[in-house]
């Protein structure tokens, strides 16, 4: 009999059960046994939904209040010196104010420490907080949360299979806060915690634990390649009885097989989706002691798995090493993908035939039991005639007339070079961009939106409802608009932004005006913390039927004579923040989301905006994990952006943002881009992001550092920002530098967002002063 496996959960339940509870405890509305009591809800209907579904090795420890790597640097000990002032909190459970503290920040009670720096989890859109480390680190048992879950299931009657971060992985992912050492040197002080922890699991009676380690599906050195058999011979050792299970995710092992197959461990993981043919080369090495656990449904994607493929892997697999030593898994952990199918209701935004084509987390469960059922011969009618259904999903999905549009085909086969270029290069653009906005030194602006407050969400859900009428609606956004636009005059910002209070997702809101999209009302995905997003659902050929922004945009610059940007979101980022369609490459996808984009650009032109940021914060987390791959991907992804912006005059101002990124190895695709200004992430960091745009490539274009952590709720002071931008100017020359915030102020309030506005006007004008 084939078992069950499945990697983890989402965890902000199916109608962000999560999000709101945090949310409330922290804004000291509700208490802490109120948040505590609703995780446990979460918790407890994920293990009881995994095993009525009848999954067999079902996960506990993949839960977590904001991230999981967060809960594992609290658990080890890596708790940064700044944070040492709440340590009095710390107990062997659970920490939620040091926690929250690491999180975003902490401001109160005389203590006044930054967050932690977060970036994203190797090439999805969710992100973690990145771990610290220093020369001295020394690590420590701090919290028992993976015992505790565990032993919270079995008193349910459900056995689970704690899920840890593995240690070299967890040191790869960390950063150096201090020159002088190399972070993977610290190995040997983080294991014998790891076997603490295994010895724990051990002497409760855990019967499996699941090791991750997607760095062995990642390029490695050989002294990192060297550390994973004798890491694995500790933890083995360190677990006894307890059956270890090395799991990769989001890429094919490659020339790192040899290593993973000869674990010490009951079983290994392969992502099957992502390294879609690695059984060939990786069955013949298998040894007899090993079970394969095969990661046959997508886990990041929403199509509905084809059976009939599946299969043949699948026997494949069995063929080689036996029906007892092969497990059905999704690809990889389930937290990327919506709750539940069955609370989609609304078939104006999301049609029954496409529906049809979809599975979530919930359905992916069943997926990975039928595909078990089907492949160990014994068929039961109820699992035949889904098999049946899945055939004739599949079918309707390669046949249907919704997904095709030849025009839409034609224009974008015939995109052609000169399509992706400026015409005059950016000395001569910037010249003439300066006699048109005669913009200071140092010019301030903000990343696009404004504070989203229980009002504006209200007038939108207000208006779905039928509750008040779109005039209602128009009349209450452009009345925010307003305010906003003299808010920003009143600050003496130069650049100005409308808010867009008219939107409810920066890729969502241009999905719902692009054809070939269709939508959920309940398919949130976690992107970090409490922030929840909606994917929306590339099913067909895109195409733009009408303008998306120009209304606002032109309605905003109608009140002030400062220059207001337009704001769309690039053709890269649309694409990496939608569930994609996987029947044609992502390229040509993304090709044709650019030639919307520019079609939108045009007209914001035409319009009179003559500056227009298009923001690209996802085009770095599209970058293939492998090396070898990602020359390809950079080539059409830059291209695809230069497509949707480059067809302009020469003093229409091009601005793109991104965040949460690392640069340095791919700075010179950044500068291809070829955007006039560019906005970056920098905060968290203390501008050490920055570098990367200084070293041996002198990037040529303008850039913004943002000079405050628009995550956290602490507001900098104006000295803070100063010492900021003295940092940036020391390594990028003053005269290519804007001043900004890090990231959009949606999630903020209208207080704490004016608070640290003025200051970053303030901090501009001492600049210039100096």
């Amino acid at each position: 009999m084939l078992l069950t496996n499945n990697l983890g959960y989402p965890r902000v339940g199916a109608f962000r059960e999560l999000k709101k509870a945090n949310e409330a405890y922290w804004a000291k509305k509700s208490s802490v046994e109120e948040l505590l009591e609703a995780a446990k809800k979460i918790r407890e209907g994920n293990w009881k939904t995994q095993k009525d579904a009848g999954i067999d090795l079902i996960p506990s420890n993949d839960f977590s209040f904001y991230d999981q790597v967060l809960d594992l640097s609290l658990t080890v000990g890596a708790i940064p010196a700044r944070y040492h002032s709440l340590l009095s909190k710390v107990d062997n459970n659970y920490s939620l104010d040091l926690y929250f503290a690491m999180a975003r920040g902490f401001q109160q009670d005389g203590i006044d420490v930054t967050a932690m720096e977060m970036t994203k989890w190797l090439d999805t859109n969710y992100h973690y907080m990145v771990p610290e480390f220093t020369k001295d680190q020394q690590f420590k048992l701090t919290s028992e949360k993976f015992l505790n879950e565990y032993n919270e299931a079995r008193s349910l009657g459900i056995e689970t299979k704690p899920v840890l971060l593995g240690p070299i992985t967890y040191l790869l992912i960390g950063k150096e806060k201090e020159a002088g050492f190399n972070r993977i040197d610290l190995l040997d002080r983080l294991i014998p915690v790891y076997e603490q922890i295994l010895a724990k699991l051990a002497e409760a009676g855990a019967q499996y634990v699941q090791i991750d380690e997607p760095f062995l599906a990642l390029d490695l050195d050989e002294k990192v390649k060297a550390l994973y058999q004798p890491t694995f011979e500790k933890l083995a050792a360190a677990a006894k009885n307890i059956k270890l299970i090395a799991t990769t995710y989001f890429e094919a092992l490659k020339d790192n097989e040899d290593i993973a197959v000869n674990l010490p461990v009951h079983a290994l993981h392969l992502d099957l989706v992502r390294g879609e043919n690695q059984l060939d080369t990786v069955l013949p090495k298998v040894p007899a002691s090993l079970t394969l656990s095969l990661g046959i449904v997508e886990g990041r994607n929403i199509w509905k798995n084809d059976y009939e493929k599946s299969l043949v892997k699948i026997k494949q697999a069995v063929d080689a090493l036996g029906k007892d030593r092969v497990w059905i898994a999704p690809s990889s952990s389930l937290l990327h993908v919506p709750f539940d199918l069955d609370n989609e209701h609304n078939e104006q935004s999301l049609p029954a035939e496409v529906k049809n084509w979809l599975a979530f987390a919930k359905q992916k469960l069943a997926e990975v039991k039928d595909l078990a059922v089907l492949a160990d011969g014994e068929v039961d009618a109820a699992t035949a005639e889904r098999f049946e259904a899945n055939k004739a999903a599949a079918e309707s999905r390669r046949t249907s007339p919704l997904i095709h549009r030849p025009e839409v085909k034609e224009r974008t086969n015939n995109i052609t070079d000169d399509d992706a270029k400026r015409t005059s290069p950016f000395a001569v653009r910037k010249a003439a961009q300066q006699a048109k906005f005669n913009l200071p030194a140092f010019p301030t602006t903000t990343i696009g939106s404004f504070p989203q407050t229980k009002d504006v969400r209200k007038w939108r859900a207000d208006l779905k409802k039928g509750a008040i009428t779109q005039e209602e609606y128009d009349k209450a956004i452009a009345e925010e608009t307003e305010n906003t636009i003299r808010l920003q005059e009143q600050l003496d910002i130069d650049v100005l932004v409308h808010g867009e209070f008219e939107r409810n997702d920066m890729v969502e809101y241009f999905g719902e005006q692009l054809a070939g999209y269709a939508f959920t009302q309940n398919g949130w995905v976690q992107s970090y913390g409490s922030r929840c997003v909606k994917p929306p659902i590339i099913y067909g050929d895109v195409y733009r039927p009408k303008d998306m922004t120009v209304r606002w945009s032109s309605y905003a610059q109608s009140l002030t004579n400062r220059p207001v940007k337009g704001m769309l979101t690039g053709p890269v980022t649309i694409l990496q923040w939608s569930f994609v369609r996987n029947d044609q490459p992502r390229s040509t996808t993304t090709y044709q989301i650019a030639l919307a984009i520019l079609d939108e650009v045009q007209a914001l032109e035409k319009a009179g905006i003559k500056i227009i940021q298009i923001d690209e914060p996802a085009i770095r987390e599209g970058l293939p994990l492998r090396k070898a791959d990602q020359k390809d991907y950079l080539n059409w992804a830059v291209r695809a952006f230069r497509v949707s912006s480059s067809n302009v005059a020469d003093d229409t101002q091009i601005h793109t943002h991104m965040c949460y990124s690392e640069f340095n190895n791919v700075i010179e695709d950044i500068a291809a881009m070829d955007a006039d200004v560019i906005t970056i992430e920098t905060s968290r960091s203390q501008m050490k992001l920055l570098n990367a745009f200084a070293g041996d490539f002198k990037y040529p274009n303008d850039i913004g550092p943002g000079v405050y952590d628009i995550h956290s709720p602490r507001v900098p002071s104006k000295d803070e920002m100063v010492d900021l931008l003295r940092k940036a100017k020391a390594v990028v020359p003053a005269e290519q530098l804007w001043v900004n915030p890090d990231c959009g102020l949606k999630t903020r309030a209208w207080p704490e967002t004016k608070a640290a506005l003025e200051s970053m006007v303030e901090a501009a004008k001492t600049l210039r002063a100096e």
